[in-house]
């Protein structure tokens, strides 16, 4: 077997077949000229020339000119006309060389960070763009992101005082600040320095994911609230010991935390005083959302939430987790508010009815300062329900301190105009006038005066208490008789519309969009959240219809298209639709439209507890959010997301394509398990699917 052809030869090999005849002619020639020598001295160096690895071996040759046994002359290096050559051709081969060694470096540089920007992403679905032209891209646009993810390579978990902490409304946080709050006051939100909490909070060690909706509406595990089953027995209320189903769960099917009869008791009692058959009537009658204000564990809210309509619960913060918390662990709509010294974070005429049952509230406190608050929320034609021992006057009249309390608040009710419609027992219903007449018709010096136009805003955040009536400047003023009824309230009409400001066409668009987007979201998570996910090692069947997701926060809610989205699919589930104030302030629309709201600055905690939220959606809020020179980073705010979200919760984030990649390398920091996907629709934008594992602390 012959062997193949070398480029080379070792020392003692022999060349074969033409290449050895062509040497050997070569050195014949050589040695016929030899005598010729000094004449052919340039032809014979520009024939050397040829091969520059050859120049670099003669530059380190002898500088005496010999003629080796092999035949290959060796040129005087100190030639002029050939040094002259021999240095141009050496510079352009170190320059080539140079340019190889660069080319070679960039190029392995670049693949290595091509394979390593793959092999973290080994969960992102390819497909529609070049990897390396948006490599290129992203790695222009990391700035803060990059900045950010940095700061937390070591991030560590929260102490356990952080378990059921909401920052912003710790009391003895507030105090020590140095406000000067009184007479309550520290039970507002105050955001200091030290409300950052950049680690990551643990779940309970006994916590346990929640039922599946419904069920998880009615049964909650007791290790996921701050509340033991030794304090629901020793309570004394014969509603809160049946509330308790066995040692590590609490039943909410019989209870009710306002009144000795049964909740569906109480809510029909509410719509008999209304005028109504019963409380599947309230819709008909324009009501569609709620504010219950000191909602216990929610049981109103999870009633009205059969019959259509939305309860938000807002009650102070509390250290023992109990009233909010409980009601979020149900997954009902409820946030922590305080309206002591500030107006709650609600635009004017923003609900169709406000109901008070056994919160300790003072009406009476401040000349009636927190019931101007209430009447400011409270749409036109809208209903204010008042359930309190202080409000029965028969048992009033022995206790001459509640019988001024009712008569302060039934005095104050008719100088706002409100129509006292029934009265039973120890609940008061009344009616907030559809018009303003009345409130011209009033004899001068009698009740609080009306807002100027100046102090009436849609903004109300942080902004104090007005001794004043509220909402009457707004060119919302539309009585809830007036409006669509639920349904049909969701899409507004072109003149309801123009109060906003906003076409009637963009939001039949954006609402058009919201559904493609929905439909896609549902194809793309229903394995693993949704109708067909499949079942746990260990658990029984689920109810139907199955859904793990019960509650979306929306951070950035725009027109409320997401929550619409979901309505019209048929969706059991509720939105937190969250305008912030960094952005256009949409939260009146989103209101009028049925849908609960609040806006927000996300630079700070939201006032919910921990492991509040199955869903987190946000939709352009990361570019929203670094457009703005803000005082937080990307970061704080991720690590916000990561406190609101329950274990094993999710994160949808759509945004520029270099801000999700950005962002995806923060994420992996917080634990997360991410994936990019790409946009068919949109080439310029991504999807970001984030998946929070549950982490327990271990057991003490």
């Amino acid at each position: 077997m012959s062997r193949p052809l070398h480029r080379g030869f070792s020392g003692g090999g022999r060349l074969s077949g033409n290449i050895q005849e062509f040497l050997e002619d070569s050195q014949m020639k050589f040695k016929s000229e030899k005598e010729d020598f000094d004449k052919n001295r340039l032809s014979s160096d520009h024939r050397s020339s040829w091969n520059p690895f050859h120049f670099i071996f003669t530059i380190s040759s002898p500088s005496k000119q010999s003629v080796p046994e092999n035949g290959f002359i060796v040129p005087d290096p100190f030639s002029p006309v050939s040094s002259r050559k021999r240095y141009k051709l050496t510079l352009f081969f170190l320059k080539f060389s140079l340019f190889v060694i660069v080319i070679l470096a960039l190029t392995g540089s670049f693949w290595w960070t091509i394979s390593l920007t793959t092999g973290s992403r080994s969960h992102t679905f390819h497909g529609y763009r070049r990897l390396q032209e948006q490599l290129v891209s992203d790695l222009w646009n990391i700035g803060e992101f990059s900045l950010g993810a940095s700061r937390i390579k070591e991030t560590e978990f929260c102490s356990l005082e952080s378990e059921n902490y909401i920052p912003c409304f710790n009391i003895s946080e507030n105090l020590e600040l140095g406000l000067g709050l009184t007479e309550g006051q520290e039970q507002d939100r105050h955001c200091g320095p030290t409300s950052k909490h950049n680690c990551l909070i643990l779940a309970p060690s006994g916590y346990k994911i929640p039922h599946r909706w419904p069920t998880g509406r009615d049964v909650i595990w007791i290790d996921n609230v701050k509340i033991n089953a030794q304090e629901v027995l020793s309570s004394g209320s014969l509603t809160k010991r049946m509330m308790l189903l066995d040692d590590d769960q609490i039943s909410f099917s019989f209870a009710s935390s306002m009144v000795d009869d049964s909740i569906e008791d109480y809510s029909h009692q509410i719509a008999e005083m209304i005028g109504l058959r019963n409380e599947s009537y309230l819709v008909q009658a324009g009501v569609r959302t709620v504010l219950d204000i000191g909602c216990g564990f929610g049981s109103l809210g999870a009633h009205f939430f059969q019959n259509q309509l939305l309860t938000m619960c807002i009650a102070n913060y509390e250290s023992s987790g109990s009233q909010v918390e409980i009601t979020l662990e149900r997954g009902l709509p409820a946030m922590v508010a305080s309206f002591t010294a500030k107006k709650l974070p609600f635009p004017s005429l923003s609900f169709d009815m406000v109901h008070s049952a056994w919160n300790g509230i003072a009406w009476n406190h401040k000349d009636g300062i927190h019931l101007l608050e209430a009447d400011r929320v409270l749409r036109p034609g809208g209903y204010f329900v008042w359930t309190s021992s202080v409000a029965n006057t028969r048992a009033s009249v022995r206790n001459k301190d509640n019988s001024k309390i009712g008569d302060f608040v039934r005095n104050f009710a008719k100088d706002l105009c409100w129509e006292l419609l029934s009265q039973q027992d120890k609940t008061v219903v009344w009616k907030k006038p559809s018009n303003k007449v009345c409130y011209a018709s009033r004899s001068q010096g009698s009740g609080p005066l009306v807002c100027k136009v100046g102090r009436d805003v849609e903004s109300p955040y942080y902004h104090p208490l007005e001794a004043c009536i509220g909402g009457t400047h707004s060119r919302r003023w539309i009585p809830i008789e007036e409006r669509p009824k639920w349904p049909s309230r969701a899409t507004l009409s072109s003149k309801e519309l123009a109060v906003h400001g906003v076409l009637f066409d963009d939001l039949i668009e954006d609402d058009l969009n919201w559904k493609s987007t929905v439909r896609n979201y549902w194809s793309l998570l229903s394995p693993l959240i949704f109708s067909d996910h499949p079942k746990r090692p260990g658990i029984e069947d689920p109810i139907p219809p199955y859904n793990m997701v019960r509650n979306v926060l929306d951070m950035n809610a725009h027109f409320g298209g997401l929550n619409s989205a979901l309505l019209e699919a048929g969706k059991s589930v509720w939105v937190m639709n969250v305008i912030p104030t960094s952005g256009p302030n949409h939260l009146p629309l989103i209101l009028d439209r049925g849908f609960l709201g609040v806006l927000h600055d996300w630079c700070e905690a939201f006032p919910t507890y921990p492991r509040t939220y199955d869903l987190v959606h946000a939709e352009g809020f990361l570019s929203l959010e670094t457009a703005k020179q803000r005082r937080c980073s990307m970061l704080d705010v991720f690590f916000e997301i990561d406190r609101l979200l329950r274990p094993e919760g999710w994160v949808i984030l759509r945004d520029t394509s270099s801000l999700i990649e950005t962002a995806r390398t923060i994420t992996t920091r917080l634990k997360w398990e991410a994936r990019v996907i790409e946009i068919e629709s949109n080439s310029n934008e991504k999807l970001l699917v984030c998946q929070k594992p549950l982490i327990k602390r271990l057991q003490q």
